[in-house]
């Protein structure tokens, strides 16, 4: 039979222990609660010691548990898949021995929250279209190959490799765009992977909480300059995830 520990979500800055509800990882409706030291705690719930796949439902579980304890408290997301064997382990290897540095780290997070925007065009022909307007030596390759036949396969790969180059180009133009209209909101960004051909921008942002009215505004404005050549998903605030992570090592 595998051996039960704590599964360890967040640090929180909690003087008092505190329940979640049966939300915890794994499907086991195990309920989540805070074990505390001081002024800090864990977010913790019972969960078998193993390796948690990194799957959907997991991740997402982590998630919704972040999500339900930054209602309450200023937070620090510890790595997916953290588990301790026990709770006075983790209250004196993690609480204690860390309590300074983790006390800092909440008091730099408590007046600040992530925001996240993604910007896609909504169009992907008319992006291609106006690609090859905008290029000339692009245009001219692509007449010779519509009016060539035969073997042209080679300069078809240069074509290709032609415009993504030029797309590249066209993102990193329009992501600059998109940024300056929240020029002087953020104390932090960082740009995560964009996929596929429309998407643009996949940015986060740490804000200040007093900040986030008008970076709502800013949005807002964003959206109205761009209206139908662009869709955008703005989602937040969320666990700081992408600019602090607390990794436990036993």
């Amino acid at each position: 039979m595998t051996k039960d520990g704590q599964y360890i979500y967040a640090i929180v800055a909690a003087k008092e222990e505190n329940g979640f509800g049966p939300i915890g990882i794994g499907n086991r409706k195990d309920e989540v609660y805070t074990v505390c030291y001081q002024e800090i705690g864990a977010v913790i719930s019972p969960s078998p010691i193993m390796k948690y796949n990194i799957t959907r439902a997991n991740t997402m579980a982590h998630q919704k548990v972040m999500e339900e304890a930054m209602k309450y408290y200023s937070m620090l997301p510890v790595r997916f898949g953290t588990i301790g064997e026990k709770i006075e382990l983790i209250r004196e290897k993690v609480l204690k021995a860390r309590y300074d540095e983790l006390k800092r780290l909440l008091r730099f997070m408590e007046d600040k929250l992530e925001l996240g925007l993604k910007a896609l065009w909504t169009s992907k022909e008319a992006v291609f279209q106006e690609i090859v307007e905008e290029n000339r030596d692009i245009r001219i390759l692509r007449d010779r190959l519509i009016s060539k036949r035969g073997q042209v396969q080679g300069e078809q790969v240069r074509l290709g490799e032609m415009v993504k180059k030029a797309l590249d180009a066209k993102k990193k133009r329009e992501e600059k765009a998109i940024l300056n209209f929240f020029k002087g909101l953020w104390v932090d960004h960082k740009t995560n992977n964009a996929f596929g051909d429309q998407m643009i921008t996949n940015s986060t942002f740490l804000v200040k909480k007093d900040q986030e009215k008008i970076f709502d505004e800013a949005v807002d404005r964003l959206i109205a300059t761009y209206d139908g050549s662009m869709k955008f998903k703005y989602v937040g605030p969320v666990p700081p995830c992408n600019f602090v992570e607390i990794v436990v090592t036993w």
